[in-house]
């Protein structure tokens, strides 16, 4: 992971967009997703959707989150980027690496299939450890 990032790769915008995460930036992640974009979570919880459409609603979430939840990311662990056939999408096998409101550290793995369009997100696939997540902000049943 040494490569220097293209401006506008799919690369690059996937290290914009886990800045903005930590730095809690709506600004800088508006700028990220393109108009139209798509950013799913396959595995997800009830009363939790699984697509959301377009910037708006997808900065309505993510925003939410970070008022809701009480986790703050401070880094990212890469384990894994693999190039596919398609030349603007990435799939990254990573973890979130931050700490609770108390203090205590919390890794959260999950994949991301990362498609860019122009250089801003066209649709990110989220694959988010629930369980991880569960444990992280102490919903998980004992």
């Amino acid at each position: 992971m040494d490569e220097p990032l293209a401006s506008g790769s799919a690369r690059h915008v996937l290290e914009l967009h886990r800045q903005a995460a930590i730095t809690r930036s709506a600004d800088d992640m508006a700028r990220l997703y393109a108009v139209d974009a798509v950013h799913e979570f396959p595995f997800t919880r009830p009363g939790v959707p699984s697509r959301l459409e377009g910037r708006e609603a997808i900065l309505e979430f993510v925003i939410g989150s970070w008022r809701d939840l009480p986790l703050k990311y401070e880094r990212y662990h890469t384990l894994s980027i693999l190039d596919t056939t398609e030349p603007n999408t990435i799939v990254v096998e990573q973890e979130a690496i931050g700490k609770d409101r108390a203090g205590r550290a919390f890794t959260l793995p999950n994949i991301v299939v990362l498609t860019v369009r122009g250089g801003q997100i066209a649709h990110l696939r989220d694959y988010v450890n629930l369980i991880a997540v569960a444990e992280a902000v102490g919903t998980a049943d004992s």
